[in-house]
């Protein structure tokens, strides 16, 4: 049998003096898990998604302590109520919190206040490393105790706050708990000043906003509106001679989802965010359970054969029946903005819409098909669709048309204003002459001014 390591009398105060904490080396990982397996109480782990390894060393580089941050458990009651955010915010900024998942201390490290040095040391330098290596930094850590073989004592003196006991659950699969009763302490400590603030910001601050930008968009309506929702979209018409899993009403109504939360809605996106919907949801959606009971999600494909075949004049109505039962009627004296846009996600056709600002209140839109452009769509289709009385519609410089100014007039009633850029030189021409330019508010920086302040003057 080895014989315990003992350090000499009298070293205890130098390697507390001279420990370091450093970033484990992916050639040593073996190494720490072996370590871990023989002398941790919950032996090794394999931490998936964002993780680091540390290691606590003395001046030598004899190993001393292994540390190990991974990603923070997605349920945690007192944790959640400590920081205040709401669901969706804890889905979208988790990982903006790391959970201290392995701390041992190895036989060579036992000394006296080691493991509170080490955890302040790691906690130093624990965010810059965890910028370095992903791109954002973590500004909070939690970790659990068991209160049958510890007390926390390491953590309560480097400034941890001690929350309470879990409700004792664990994680054995992906999204899968199982109760162990077996509640742990809840350890939380800030990483900067006034975290639980930043996370519970109704907007984060700009060097974490990337975390959220990672998380694809997912909907948080309930099943029971999503029902709703659904029924509006009954009455379009079937394209297809067979309906199996998806019926049409399901994947509108997956799209309006997509669209009330600024998800990417081209088909391989919808496909992503239709795998977001737990089963009550989907069941609400109108799909089709399979032979084991469970309701699918629909596929790129799916959505791609959807888009291309469903009458685009019968789901144009069916989203304003939907809004005019969510929002009321369109706003009164709001102007309407006329708008084409390219599609931002996935292939298509253009899209020519109207809206009023600034409630962005949807008022219809037309297809501008490869052949033509946007100019007789609105002419022909759009403006004539719209009940414009008692409004004013704003159009760019590509309408600026004798046409578009008299369908606005004549066929839908409103007036208009139009921008004249260089496409239209001689109405700018005759502008320009008859209409003086008005004043700037804040006449243009003198250029002496500028010059002096290049070359250094006060």
């Amino acid at each position: 049998m080895a014989k315990p390591f003992r350090r000499p009398a009298g070293a205890e105060q130098q390697v507390l003096d001279e420990v370091q904490v450093v970033l484990a080396d992916p050639k040593e990982l073996p190494r720490i898990g072996e370590l871990l397996q023989a002398h941790h109480y919950l032996g090794d782990l394999k931490p998936v998604g964002e993780r680091l390894y540390y290691l606590a060393v003395d001046v030598q580089g004899h190993w001393l302590a292994i540390l190990v941050f991974s990603a923070a458990a997605k349920h945690l009651r007192h944790r959640d109520q400590w920081i205040g955010w709401t669901t969706e915010q804890r889905r979208r900024r988790l990982s903006l919190i790391t959970n201290n998942s392995r701390f041992l201390i190895l036989p060579e490290g036992r000394v006296p206040n080691l493991a509170s040095k080490v955890l302040k040391l790691v906690c130093q330098r624990l965010g810059r490393d965890w910028e370095n290596r992903y791109g954002h930094p973590v500004v909070a850590i939690e970790t659990f105790v068991d209160p049958e073989k510890f007390s926390g004592t390491s953590y309560r003196v480097s400034g941890w706050k001690e929350l309470g006991l879990t409700d004792g659950w664990g994680r054995c699969r992906r999204e899968y708990y199982v109760r162990h009763d077996k509640p742990k302490r809840l350890f939380v400590k800030e990483l900067i000043p006034r975290a639980t603030r930043a996370l519970q910001a109704e907007v984060l601050q700009s060097r974490f906003a990337q975390v959220e930008a990672k998380v694809p968009p997912r909907s948080s309506v309930s099943a029971k509106v999503i029902g709703g929702l659904a029924e509006h979209f009954k009455s379009l018409p079937e394209y297809r001679e067979r309906v199996e899993s998806y019926p049409r009403w399901t994947l509108a109504t997956i799209i309006l989802l997509a669209m009330l939360c600024d998800a990417p809605r081209g088909q391989t996106d919808l496909e992503k965010f239709a795998r977001g919907f737990n089963q009550g949801q989907r069941r609400k959606l109108g799909i089709r359970p399979n032979r084991q009971g469970r309701y699918p999600s629909p596929s790129q494909a799916t959505f791609s054969r959807f888009l291309a075949r469903i009458d685009t004049a019968a789901l144009d109505a069916a989203l304003r029946e939907v809004q005019a039962r969510v929002r009321g009627p369109a706003p009164e004296n709001e102007i309407v903005v006329m708008d084409g846009k390219e599609p931002r996600h996935g292939s298509g056709a253009s899209i020519l819409s109207a809206v009023t600002v600034p409630s962005q209140y949807y008022l219809g839109s037309a297809v501008v098909s490869e052949k033509t452009n946007e100019i007789p769509v609105a002419q022909q289709q759009l403006i004539p669709a719209l009940d414009l009385v008692g409004r004013v519609v704003v159009l760019d410089a590509l309408h600026t048309q004798a046409e578009t100014a008299r369908a606005i007039v004549m066929e839908g009633g409103g007036d208009y204003l139009l921008s004249v850029k260089d496409n239209q030189p001689t109405l700018r021409a005759n502008i320009e002459a008859k209409i003086p330019a008005p004043r700037a508010d804040f006449p243009p920086r003198p250029a002496h001014l500028d010059a002096g302040e290049a070359g250094g003057e006060k």
